[in-house]
């Protein structure tokens, strides 16, 4: 199975690039974020000539998370246990839930396309609703895995957390002043482990930035940071075996801000791990 991840920041506006990539790179399996559109509003036909049947939530103009898929998905549900809502000015435990999470089972994997709140700043009350948001989803995880621990789990997408110094080459981008690099946010991503969940990609790419802002020139300058994430169960981590960044795809007519990660899954138990591929695309 070849499963990819890609925020591509409005469906409508890039569903001929997100296809047309869809298809050149063989993916069986595509998570999408932030598609801005409600599902009577998804560019269903582009898919499905194609070869993908597509699952889709979203609310309104914004965030919005859909799965593409060549194999049958099962088990589709667009909120994980104890997911936390918001709304500004709405405290308490019934804010609205947007549309940012999105599960499905395929071939016996599971898989969640997922895009976290983003924080905004860290005094904001959607900088509290992002680490909240974050625990509920690793205690999610931590169940599933409990209840079994022989699952292949991948939650995937745009964590809208850079985890080390050595993902951060924006400089506007500040410990102590700006989200995204905050102690309190990267711990929520390493929590991630205690739940029983890795980062299946940085053992193959340790290196690669997944976003660049459309302003001064950030990608010209190289000045990204890697946001973008599969975190993979034992089972799914051991079935990896290889994995891209697609910065080309940063490039060309309408890009998205935002760059595919990709990991090839194979769960026949090869035993080989000498012809492990390492790609930056």
């Amino acid at each position: 199975m070849r499963l990819a991840t890609w925020n591509v920041n409005s469906i409508r506006t890039r569903v001929r690039r997100t296809v047309e990539f869809a298809v050149r790179e063989d993916i069986d399996v595509l998570a999408m974020q932030e598609i801005k559109c409600k599902p009577e509003q998804f560019p269903y036909a582009q898919f499905e000539e194609a070869g993908y049947q597509v699952e889709v939530h979203g609310l309104n103009q914004w965030n919005g998370v859909a799965i593409a898929s060549r194999l049958p998905m099962t088990d589709v549900s667009t909120a994980f246990d104890g997911m936390p809502g918001f709304a500004k000015g709405h405290e308490g435990p019934d804010a609205p839930l947007e549309a940012r999470a999105l599960g499905v089972t395929v071939e016996g994997v599971q898989i969640w396309s997922l895009y976290v709140p983003n924080g905004r700043s860290l005094d904001d009350p959607h900088y509290a609703y992002k680490l909240h948001w974050l625990d509920e989803l690793r205690q999610h995880a931590a169940s599933a895995l409990q209840k079994n621990p022989n699952l292949p789990l991948a939650l995937v997408g745009d964590f809208n957390i850079i985890p080390f110094d050595s993902d951060n080459g924006d400089p506007d981008i500040v410990e102590g002043v700006s989200t995204h690099v905050s102690p309190q946010e990267r711990a929520a991503f390493f929590a991630f482990q205690d739940a029983g969940l890795t980062d299946v990609v940085r053992p193959l790419l340790p290196e690669g930035y997944t976003y660049w802002d459309y302003q001064r020139l950030k990608f010209p300058r190289n000045e990204g940071i890697r946001i973008d994430f599969v975190l993979g169960s034992p089972a799914l981590a051991g079935a990896v075996t290889g994995a891209s960044i697609h910065r080309n795809e940063r490039k060309g007519e309408q890009p998205s801000d935002h760059v595919p990660v990709v990991v090839d899954l194979d769960f026949g138990g090869a035993d080989d791990d000498d012809d492990m591929p390492m790609i930056f695309a």
